[in-house]
């Protein structure tokens, strides 16, 4: 229980693989981030486009937000950073994440106008960790931007949320998501978590707010599988 205090007041190294120093990110580490933003990614769902700016079966193509982004893709030391703030505690990951969004972030995606809502982790993990991964770094953005965070959706278990346009497996996974609002949404949401995967739980919780009345959703995390 310890640990992550005691890594919010001094960080143990580097975050992603340890080494010794008063940097939350060794050289080597950060060298070896690879930034999304140089391959000019798509604007629906955030991955590397082709050179010439061609991107052929979009799977994001009818998802119910306007825009979807990241700053890293989610290889080498940035799945090393993941797995520490998720699974290690280690809190300071969010800060750095936090960092890179906001500097990276597309202009006008983090305006006056929008209010960051986590993506709700599921209670029982929520529980074991102590803490969710999605809200501390919507808390780290917020801090950082000045943009406010809402807690609008709980994540109960197992339910069905309709996926219109969706591929089929990512509508089966997505039916399996039960997010609920316990409050109405904002007018213009910035939904946040930690990696963008196959987009089933972006997708569940992007609908869930467009249906209660969001007039704009757009998805950020931290990092996109490629």
């Amino acid at each position: 229980m310890l640990t992550p205090l005691l890594d919010l007041l001094a960080p143990p190294g580097c975050l992603a693989c340890g080494e010794p120093g008063r940097s939350p990110l060794c050289g080597a580490c950060r060298r070896d981030l690879r930034f999304l933003n140089d391959s000019g990614p798509c604007p629906r769902c955030a991955l590397p486009r082709r050179p010439g700016g061609t991107h052929h079966h979009c799977p994001a193509a009818d998802a119910p937000w306007r825009l979807a982004w990241a700053p890293v893709a989610y290889t080498g030391p940035a799945t090393r950073l993941v797995a520490a703030l998720k699974y290690r505690g280690a809190l300071p990951c969010a800060r750095l994440m936090a960092a890179q969004v906001v500097a990276g972030a597309p202009p006008g995606l983090l305006g006056p106008a929008a209010t960051l809502v986590p993506v709700p982790t599921h209670p029982g993990r929520t529980r074991r960790r102590g803490y969710d991964q999605a809200d501390v770094l919507a808390r780290a953005i917020a801090a950082r931007s000045g943009i406010p965070v809402v807690r609008c959706l709980k994540r109960t278990g197992a339910g069905a949320v309709r996926q219109q346009g969706a591929g089929r497996a990512e509508r089966l996974e997505a039916g399996r998501i039960d997010l609920r609002l316990t409050r109405p949404p904002p007018s213009h949401v910035v939904l946040v978590d930690d990696v963008h995967t196959t987009g089933a739980t972006l997708r569940a919780a992007a609908a869930r707010l467009r249906e209660a009345g969001a007039a704009d959703v757009v998805a950020v995390t931290w990092a996109r599988t490629l």
